[in-house]
C-alpha cells in the first residue's frame, strides 16, 4: 500500500530539507549543494552517506527543529521531531498485506513492522518474490510507518527451510507485539492467548538443513571477504558445517544473521580478533552491526556455540593456520609424565606426536618449508 499523494509530497519536502541541514552541519559529502532540492537530485549512493551520518547524530533533529531554517509549521516540525524514534537496520521484506507491507527484523527476537511505500510500490523496488533481505530506515509519519526512500537489497534467495523459520519468527512477533504500525513501539506485550494444540512437528529434511547452512555460509563469506580474510572464512565455514551436522541442527532455529555473527565471534574469540594489536581487528559489536543483528543476539549465539563446541581462547581446533606457531597450547604435550613444548623434543618424539594427530605438523619440516618459500 502507498502513502497518500499529498503526504508523499510532504514527506519528501521535510526529509530532503532535514538531510540538507545535516550535510551542512557535518560536511558529509564534498558536492557543492546549495539547496535541499539540489540535494534530493544527488544519487542514492551519495544521499545514503548523509542518512547514515544522521543515524549516528540524532541530536541534529532537535537542532533542526529549534532553528527551523525552512520555516516549517508546528505540525510539520512535530513530524520531523518524531523521526528521533526511527528504526534502522536489516529487514526481511516478508509479506504484502492489504494495509501495509510486513518488514521483519533480522534480530532475535524478531519484530514485525507494517510499512507503507512512498511513491513506488515495494514490488517495483525489490521485485515480487518475497522474502527479500533489505537495509533501510523506518520512520514514523503521522500515524503510520514509512521508509526513508533509500533501500538496498541483498541478492540472497530463500527456500522452504528459511521460509519456514521466518514464518515461525513472524508468528512469534505477532504474538508478542502484533504488527507494529506506529513508532515508537509500545512496550506492552500483546494479551496472552490460550495456545492451540499443535501436531508433532515434521523433522526438517536434508534439503532444508543444507539450505539453512548455505544462507549462513553465504553471509559469512561476504563478511570475511570484506572485513577479514580467507583464513577466517575457512574456519568459519568449518564451524558452520560442524553445527549443521548436529542433531538437531541449531542452525534451523533463529536468525541466520545472528548465527553468522555468533560463528564469526566464536572463531574471532579463539584468535583474539578483539585485540587491537592483532591484524585483522574487529570489535564484537562491529561484527553484529555488519551482519545485521543486535549485540544481544550475537552474544547469545556466541554463548550457545561455545557451550556446544567447548571453544576457548587459543583453542587448537580453531586457531588460524598462520598463528599456530605462536599458539603454545598446540605444542604443549605430556611426554613421559612431564609437560613440555614438543618443539623442544627430539625429532623422533615430534614424529610420534604427528602420527598420533597430536600436533598439526612437524615443526622442523614446517620451518624448512618456510625458509624455502
Amino acid at each position: 500500500m502507498l502513502l497518500e499523494l499529498q503526504d508523499v509530497e510532504l514527506f519528501f519536502r521535510l526529509h530532503r530539507t532535514l538531510m540538507f541541514f545535516v550535510n551542512q552541519r557535518l560536511k558529509v559529502i564534498s558536492n557543492k549543494v546549495a539547496t535541499a532540492e539540489e540535494f534530493s537530485a544527488l544519487s542514492p549512493e551519495v544521499r545514503v552517506q548523509v542518512r547514515d551520518a544522521l543515524n549516528a547524530n540524532l541530536d541534529l533533529i532537535e537542532s533542526f527543529v529549534d532553528e527551523n531554517p525552512a520555516h516549517f509549521s508546528d505540525d510539520e516540525l512535530d513530524i520531523v521531531r518524531s523521526w528521533r524514534d526511527l528504526v534502522t537496520g536489516r529487514f526481511y521484506v516478508f509479506r504484502e498485506l492489504t494495509k501495509h507491507t510486513v518488514f521483519l527484523t533480522t534480530t532475535d527476537p524478531a519484530i514485525a513492522y507494517g510499512v507503507l511505500a512512498l511513491s513506488q510500490p515495494f514490488e517495483d523496488l525489490i521485485g515480487p518474490y518475497l522474502p527479500v533481505m533489505t537495509q533501510t530506515v523506518l520512520l514514523p509519519f503521522k500515524d503510520v510507518i514509512v521508509y526513508d526512500g533509500l533501500m538496498s537489497s541483498y541478492n540472497i534467495s530463500f527456500g522452504p527451510g528459511i521460509r519456514r523459520t521466518l514464518n515461525e519468527d513472524f508468528k512469534e512477533a505477532k504474538s508478542r507485539h502484533g504488527i507494529v504500525t506506529s513508532l515508537p513501539m509500545s512496550d506492552k506485550p500483546m494479551p496472552a492467548k490460550t495456545p492451540k494444540a499443535k501436531p508433532n512437528p515434521k523433522p526438517p529434511s536434508k534439503a532444508e538443513k543444507d539450505e539453512s547452512l548455505a544462507v549462513i555460509i553465504g553471509l559469512i563469506d561476504q563478511f570475511c571477504q570484506k572485513h577479514l580474510n580467507e583464513e577466517y572464512a575457512v574456519l568459519c565455514r568449518k564451524m558452520a558445517e560442524k553445527l549443521a551436522r548436529k542433531r538437531p541442527s541449531p542452525l534451523l532455529h533463529g536468525s541466520p544473521n545472528a548465527w553468522a555473527s555468533g560463528i564469526v565471534r566464536a572463531v574471532g574469540g579463539a584468535n583474539f580478533l578483539h585485540d587491537k594489536s592483532q591484524t585483522p581487528y574487529l570489535r564484537s559489536t562491529d561484527i553484529d552491526h555488519y551482519l545485521g543483528t543486535s549485540p544481544s543476539s550475537g552474544a547469545a549465539k556466541l554463548a550457545a556455540i561455545r557451550k556446544m563446541l567447548k571453544i576457548y581462547q587459543l583453542d587448537p581446533n580453531w586457531s588460524l593456520p598462520s598463528r599456530m606457531d605462536d599458539n603454545p597450547l598446540i605444542w604443549m604435550l605430556t611426554v613421559n609424565g612431564f609437560l613440555m613444548d614438543i618443539r623442544d623434543a627430539p625429532r623422533g618424539a615430534q614424529e610420534a606426536a604427528f602420527e598420533k594427530g597430536l600436533i598439526p605438523y612437524i615443526p622442523d619440516d614446517h620451518a624448512d618449508d618456510s625458509d624455502n618459500e
